[in-house]
């Protein structure tokens, strides 16, 4: 699959980084050799252990068993659905459209997956806020990146994800551009700490989920398209 790594990768640069300003410190305190400085350093070393155990936690990028039947819509993320319901999305939806939001903590896989085999044909990216993604309204507010797709299978049928970063979460990173063709279950994006994810359906789709279900991206069947 594509992508697929590019997750992991930025976990090892964030760990190196972090592992770079814990040896400036430690230079340093070897240097003035005061002992209250070596145990500071002794402190960041633990503080900085059980963040690489963390951000390799954090970053892990499980393969999805993708179903394979055309008219299922996966989920685009790991997390809790905690919203269903019918809302506007003029942006590119056009209208009324049913919604799916799932939450996102830091527990959780943080690779975004593709709902449905398509082309990009929508990719918008907003600045915001960082309110807590928590807020089933997060949407409204804060920072996010709406991707919408042209379904392969379903000529002139739309499906769309708005990635929404959190309190946590400052930075989301697509992995597709305007035009691109993916696959169902295909990794599309990463968001770095707790967040949200909102998917919107056709008013014609049957949605599979119930709230506080977990789901898994690109695995999960959240709707059937009619």
């Amino acid at each position: 699959m594509k992508h697929r790594g590019k997750a992991r990768k930025a976990g090892t640069k964030l760990i190196l980084i972090t592992l770079g300003l814990v040896l400036i410190v430690a230079v340093g305190a070897a240097l003035v050799a005061a002992s209250i400085l070596k145990l500071a350093v002794s402190i960041i070393v633990i503080l900085w252990l059980l963040f690489s155990i963390f951000a390799v936690s954090f970053f892990r990028d499980p393969t999805p068993t993708v179903p394979g039947e055309k008219n299922v819509v996966v989920s685009p993320a790991h997390g809790t659905v905690d919203v269903i319901d019918e809302i506007e999305e003029k942006q590119f939806m056009g209208g009324r459209c049913k919604r799916v939001s799932i939450f996102l903590s830091v527990f959780d896989v943080h690779v975004q997956n593709a709902p449905v085999a398509g082309q990009v044909v929508f990719l918008k990216h907003t600045s915001g806020q960082f309110v807590n993604a928590m807020r089933t309204d997060s949407a409204l507010h804060n920072e996010n990146v709406l991707v919408g797709f042209n379904l392969t299978d379903r000529p002139g049928e739309k499906v769309s994800v708005r990635l929404i970063a959190g309190l946590i979460a400052r930075r989301i990173i697509p992995w597709v551009v305007m035009n691109d063709v993916v696959e169902k279950g295909e990794r599309i994006a990463l968001i770095q700490f707790g967040s949200r994810a909102d998917i919107y359906l056709p008013l014609n789709a049957t949605i599979q989920v119930k709230l506080r279900d977990k789901v898994v991206g690109g695995q999960s069947i959240v709707a059937l398209l009619g």
